[in-house]
């Protein structure tokens, strides 16, 4: 905005927005971006242009070129900042939810069996090393270890230094990431056994195990973390070894581990006879989720959960459905 611009009607609403979820701890780094976008087209209507039907239609014009996800998300943080204004403003415009683009169809996970998972680790353990990436068996190998076990996001996982690996702890730090929480991912005894292998092949090929270096690295003089981009290509050559596919024929995502790895944490539960209600708020610590309705996303009803869910409501509750009877 230049020091000449005039605000528009809602720039000062926009300014009070803007503080009270910076007060409240949230970066709105993108809001911030999208409603300085909007205030600063208003200027460019006339002096103190307000923010109506028409002017939020014309700026939503703007956006064409964007994917329909992407402006459907922008639309929606302006909506946001009008439901706000309407609490001190009742007769202020409140975009109409029903214009906005439709919403992207989530693609549905795909759960991974535990035999696929093996057949991933043996296809990581058959990976041959190369001049520039010795321990390319290990790294992929630790890769599906970790995102197995632990259930990361990709993103968090690539981001892991040494240092973020406690070893007498058995303790994975993950620092701030999605939603801005930093947690302590405690690991299975399996687990760190492969991550003590990992860094001790490390050390037998002289490569550096400075605390700073990245967990998952390649080369050789200088080591460099993978991108999402060369994990996703070593990924997918074993999911091609493995022939592991989903029914519709596509590869499987990275991202579907997680995904496993929320399921298979629910499926012992339920054969262990815990408490699964108790669990969850656990597992959504341990997952980074804010709540239990995030980490919800992440089960979807399938077998064999629905059929572990359904035998357990029939034992505790079978006998007093069938006591009601046909009336």
């Amino acid at each position: 905005m230049s020091a000449q611009a005039r605000p528009s009607a809602i720039g000062p609403v926009i300014t009070r927005y803007l503080a009270l979820k910076t007060a409240l701890g949230r970066r709105y780094a993108i809001e911030r971006r999208v409603l300085e976008t909007l205030e600063t087209f208003l200027q460019t209507t006339g002096p103190a242009a307000e923010l109506t039907p028409e002017t939020f239609e014309a700026w939503a014009q703007t956006l064409q070129h964007l994917a329909p996800t992407v402006r459907r998300n922008r639309l929606r943080i302006v909506r946001n900042l009008c439901l706000y204004r309407r609490r001190t403003e009742p007769a202020s415009f409140l975009p109409d939810l029903a214009l906005f683009p439709a919403p992207h169809q989530p693609q549905a996970p795909y759960i991974y069996t535990s035999s696929e998972i093996g057949r991933l680790l043996r296809a990581a353990s058959s990976l041959s090393p190369t001049p520039e990436c010795p321990l390319r068996p290990h790294v992929f190998h630790l890769a599906v270890v970790l995102l197995y076990t632990t259930g990361l996001r990709r993103g968090e996982l690539l981001r892991l230094t040494l240092d973020d690996y406690a070893p007498d702890e058995h303790v994975l730090v993950i620092h701030e990431t999605k939603f801005h929480k930093s947690r302590r991912v405690p690991l299975s005894p399996t687990t760190t056994r492969e991550l003590g292998r990992y860094l001790q092949a490390r050390r037998r090929h002289h490569l550096s195990i400075s605390a700073t270096t990245p967990l998952l690295a390649h080369g050789v003089a200088t080591l460099r973390g993978y991108t999402g981009v060369g994990l996703g290509a070593g990924f997918r050559r074993l999911l091609t070894t493995s022939a592991i596919r989903t029914p519709e024929g596509r590869w499987p995502r990275i991202h579907d581990l997680r995904h496993t790895f929320a399921v298979h944490a629910l499926v012992r539960w339920y054969r262990t006879g815990v408490d699964v209600q108790a669990k969850l708020p656990l597992l959504a610590t341990y997952m980074g989720h804010v709540s239990i309705v995030s980490t919800a996303y992440y089960l979807p009803f399938i077998e064999p959960l629905r059929a572990l869910a359904s035998a357990r409501f029939a034992h505790r509750y079978g006998a007093l459905v069938g006591a009601e009877g046909p009336r």
